[in-house]
C-alpha cells in the first residue's frame, strides 16, 4: 500500500508498518518485483532498488488504473461471535465484496458497545486491509461503522437490488435476475436467524429473499458463498 501522491513519482519509499511488513515479513530483496496500490484503483508495478530492515525503496516500472467495480456488492453481515467476524471479512475481501456492513441484528450473540465496538471494528478493518493486500485488490473494500436496522433499511432502499439470504424461501440466489450496474446488497443474518420483525422491515425496504442451496451455512461463511455466486454472474468475473 502507498498513497496516491507517492505512486505518481518514479521512486517510492515504504517506511513504517508497510516498510517493515515488506522488508521483514515478505522479505522482499533488491531486484525483486512488487505491486503497490493506493487502494483507489491505481496499481504500480515496481522493482525493489534497495532494502533495509524496516524500509524499502522501489522504482516504478509501470502504472495502470482500474475502474471502480460495477456492479458493486455490499454485504450486510450480522456480527458473528468470536473471531468468526474477522474470518468473514477476510473471505469477503478476497472474493471481491466492495462494502462490508457490520449489522447488530437482534439475535446476534456478540454485542459491540462502547470501547469494545471501536476495537472490534478496528479488527474488521485490519482484516480487510490485510486480505486486500494478499489478494492484490486495486480497490480496498469499505468496512462501515456498525449499523442498526434503520441504517440497513436505508441502504436497501438505495440499492439497485437487495437480497436477504433465507434458507426456507423457494427462490434460489442463482436464479435471480441481477442488474448489470449499480449496487447489489446481500443481507446475512445471525446464527439464530432473522426475526419476523426484521424480515418485515427488510421486505418493506425493498429486499427480496433467496436461498443458497439445500444446506444451511454459518453466518461467517454464507456471505462469501453468496458474493461468489453473484460476482460469478457479472462481468466482473
Amino acid at each position: 500500500m502507498a498513497d496516491a501522491d507517492a505512486l505518481r513519482g518514479e521512486r517510492v519509499v515504504l517506511r513504517g508498518q508497510e516498510g517493515r511488513h515488506a522488508a521483514t515479513v515478505r522479505r522482499l530483496a533488491r531486484g525483486e518485483q512488487a505491486y503497490l496500490t493506493d487502494g483507489a484503483g491505481t496499481v504500480a508495478r515496481c522493482l525493489v532498488s534497495a532494502a533495509g530492515p524496516a524500509e524499502l525503496e522501489l522504482t516504478v516500472l509501470s502504472r495502470q488504473s482500474e475502474p471502480r467495480p460495477d456492479p458493486s456488492v455490499a454485504v450486510v453481515q450480522a456480527i458473528p461471535k468470536g473471531d468468526r467476524g474477522e474470518l468473514a471479512v477476510e473471505l469477503l475481501t478476497e472474493v471481491g465484496a466492495d462494502v462490508i456492513v457490520p449489522w447488530a441484528a437482534e439475535r446476534c450473540v456478540a454485542q459491540w458497545r462502547g470501547e469494545r465496538a471501536e476495537k472490534a471494528l478496528g479488527r474488521w478493518r485490519s482484516a480487510a486491509l490485510q486480505a486486500a493486500k494478499q489478494s492484490r485488490r486495486a480497490w480496498l473494500p469499505e468496512v462501515s461503522a456498525q449499523a442498526g436496522m434503520s441504517a440497513v433499511a436505508r441502504r436497501i432502499r438505495s440499492a439497485t437490488l437487495a437480497i436477504v439470504l433465507a434458507p426456507d424461501t423457494p427462490a434460489r440466489l442463482a436464479d435471480l435476475d441481477l442488474p448489470a450496474a449499480g449496487e447489489i446488497v446481500l443481507v446475512i443474518g445471525p446464527e439464530g436467524g432473522i426475526t419476523a420483525a426484521e424480515e418485515h422491515e427488510l421486505a418493506a425496504a425493498g429486499a427480496v429473499s433467496a436461498r443458497l442451496g439445500p444446506t444451511v451455512l454459518r453466518a461467517s461463511s454464507a456471505g462469501v458463498v453468496a458474493a461468489g455466486i453473484v460476482l460469478s454472474r457479472t462481468a466482473r468475473w
